[in-house]
């Protein structure tokens, strides 16, 4: 069977016997009963867990509305609007509202980029800023010693809503809920203190509870005070296809249950190869963004097995320091150790290959020069065949294969396990 992979703006082809194909994995088939702002109206005027926005806010409060930034895949401007028209039902000015977009540690955006992402009428009716990491309070520390630090224009707001959509996180469990703030809005300090579990054995894809990033991040919520959230669920084309506003904790939880329902994808057992792509551009733009492909297939290898991770990469590795680290290592298991003693941003994606690679080898076709692909401990290849040709070559021809055409939203689960 011909399986294409999303390759930049192309693809990658690859003829897999089916024989040897045990599975595609795709979103599971599901109805939708609303789409796009519909469905985030719905959502806002059904909240989970407390009163509609409307009912909660009152004219004079100063309002923030915390959003995604440029990398994320958030349509803020099928949402926002929606969101801004619930504040005014109650009579707030528009002049008492803010949106914040959530930087993290990524660059502040320009002014046509934030008119983008929330769209013309929301960008010329209230303010839209950056967060800055620089000009933050410190509103406590949580009991695993994360300083919640958050950014001046959230921390002193009379009400704060946070924005997001909801996926699989490597290590936080979930994107979305409380995640807005931190570390979205957080300084680098917090947000070290914060991701320096992720070697934790329960810091993992699909799992809340017991998780200790999650925990740590939803504490910080508490902390600073937020009141409410409103999370989208996109589909494999980034398409709203699910909405949910309401209390930090019982929305996301039901944002997170229709998730699994899309993109928890059940397994009958691990394979020898697995193929993955993040589907193409934007989101293997670089290899820092493409590593979300990788660290869901690693479910789906056996140990000692292949993945083909494909993924243009075309603007480079991604990150300044994640090349760093990649290029100062002597071995893998350097960068695990180094992750655990000094935790660094950038340098936390470096580890999470590291840990992939403690049990499979990873094939990478890019657009990467082969011997800086070979130097940050990857075997180069030139075309998903070639990979493919390579990998059945060492596991044999017997070998058994998943495909996992979207990888950075299919997490694979075993039956029953």
């Amino acid at each position: 069977m011909r399986v294409n992979f999303g390759y930049d703006k192309g693809v990658q082809s690859v003829e897999i016997p089916d024989k040897n194909l045990i599975g595609i994995l795709s979103a599971n088939e599901i109805q939708y009963d609303r789409t796009g702002t519909e469905a985030v109206r719905f959502a806002l005027s059904h909240p989970i867990g407390q009163p509609r926005l409307s009912k909660n806010v009152r004219p004079g409060m100063k309002i923030a509305v915390v959003t995604s930034d440029i990398s994320r895949p958030l349509p803020g401007r099928e949402v926002i609007p929606a969101i801004l028209d619930e504040l005014f039902l109650s009579g707030v000015s528009p002049e008492d509202v803010t949106v914040v977009f959530a930087l993290g540690s990524h660059r502040p955006h320009t002014e046509d980029e934030k008119r983008f992402l929330v769209g013309d009428r929301v960008f010329e009716t209230v303010r839209c800023v950056d967060s800055d990491p620089n000009d933050c309070v410190r509103l406590g520390v949580t009991k695993r010693g994360t300083p919640v630090d958050i950014t001046r224009s959230v921390a002193e707001a009379d009400y704060k809503i946070a924005v997001g959509n909801v996926e699989f996180h490597y290590f936080a469990g979930y994107s979305g809920g409380s995640k807005a703030l931190m570390p979205g809005v957080s300084t680098v300090e917090a947000i070290r203190a914060n991701h320096r579990m992720m070697t934790d054995e329960n810091a993992l894809a699909g799992k809340l509870t017991g998780n200790p990033i999650r925990e740590d991040i939803e504490e910080a919520g508490e902390i600073a005070g937020l009141d409410s959230i409103v999370n989208v669920v996109l589909d494999e084309h980034k398409r709203i296809v699910f909405a949910v506003s309401g209390d930090k904790i019982k929305a996301h939880r039901v944002a997170c249950a229709f998730l699994d329902q899309m993109y928890r994808v059940p397994i009958r057992k691990k394979a020898d190869i697995v193929l993955v792509s993040q589907g193409g551009a934007p989101k293997d733009a670089n290899l820092y963004q493409t590593q979300k492909a990788l660290e869901n297939a690693k479910y789906a290898v056996k140990p000692g097995g292949t993945i083909i991770l494909i993924g243009s990469c075309k603007e480079g590795l991604g990150s300044r320091t994640f090349e760093a680290w990649l290029k100062e290592a002597a071995s893998p298991e350097d960068l695990i150790k180094r992750v655990r003693e000094q935790f660094e941003l950038g340098g936390h994606k470096a580890a999470a290959i590291a840990l992939v690679l403690r049990s499979a080898r990873v094939i990478l076709v890019s657009d990467l020069d082969p011997e800086l692909v070979k130097r940050i401990f990857l075997i180069p290849a030139g075309s998903a065949a070639e990979a493919f040709d390579e990998a059945l070559s060492i596991a044999g021809p017997d070998a058994s294969v998943i495909a996992m055409p979207f990888g950075g939203a299919t997490l694979p689960v075993i039956q029953n396990g």
